[in-house]
């Protein structure tokens, strides 16, 4: 399933083109997903797929287990997921056997003592880098893949809007679904029977941790429903100083 939003410009190509010099000349806002997953996976042998098991990340895994990705599918249990991630998650794990799902921090919970259980109230830049970024960032620099197959779009958030297919950095990152709308991810789902987190159909449009999570209003973005009244929009692993 092809298809882009239209908001993105022959322009914004040719910049990414420049930014991004190996990203190939035909990639456009149209481009298949799939098209540049087996690109990836061409480029970058070694490559990994962190994952929270939203929308966009059931999609994505699904396009890369048809594009030939059977490598790890890592996800952070940070103690404060919603019992239906974690059933997702071993959904997932049942219908791709031929992926290695590593859940780092498995079996956190509340109390556990990583953290005071209410940072999260108090400080929930704090909690979300010692409960989720730290033990990824730590877990990557251990195996140390050079590139991450990641599922964000330009349509879930304001500080996602100009996500291109490939960002440099540290390890670069792929988006293969950069392009697609939740209109798209959702009939892609629909028509692949996945198994999308029940929380999603109950407005829960971006699943994070039950204290910091809930359901959007009509108008809002796909994620205004994390960490809303805190002031703040992403988790910390793809911006900010510990950016993945």
């Amino acid at each position: 399933m092809a298809g882009g939003s239209g908001a993105v410009t022959a322009v914004d190509r040719t910049e990414e083109a420049l930014r991004l010099p190996w990203l190939p000349a035909a990639f456009s806002p149209d481009t298949d997903p799939l098209e540049v997953i087996r690109w990836a996976l061409a480029t970058y042998p070694d490559l990994r797929m962190p994952s929270a098991f939203n929308l966009n990340g059931v999609v994505l895994l699904d396009l890369a287990y048809q594009a030939g990705y059977r490598g790890e599918v890592i996800f952070v249990d940070t103690g404060f997921h919603f019992p239906e991630t974690l059933a997702t998650r071993d959904r997932l794990a049942a219908r791709y056997p031929g992926l290695t799902f590593v859940t780092l921090n498995a079996g956190a919970h509340p109390e556990d003592g990583q953290t005071d259980p209410t940072l999260y109230a108090s400080n929930p830049d704090a909690c979300c880098a010692a409960r989720k970024v730290t033990p990824l960032q730590t877990y990557l620099r251990q195996q140390a893949p050079s590139a991450l197959l990641n599922a964000r779009s330009r349509d879930q958030a304001a500080t996602r809007a100009e996500i291109p297919f490939v960002e440099d950095g540290a390890r670069v990152k792929i988006n293969p679904l950069a392009h697609w709308t939740r209109e798209m991810l959702e009939a892609y789902a629909a028509a692949h029977d996945l198994p999308v987190n029940p929380l999603y159909w109950d407005g829960f449009l971006s699943v994070g941790c039950w204290p910091c999570t809930r359901a959007v209003r009509p108008g809002e973005d796909a994620r205004a429903g994390r960490w809303a009244g805190q002031g703040k929009t992403e988790c910390g692993l793809w911006a900010g100083e510990g950016r993945l």
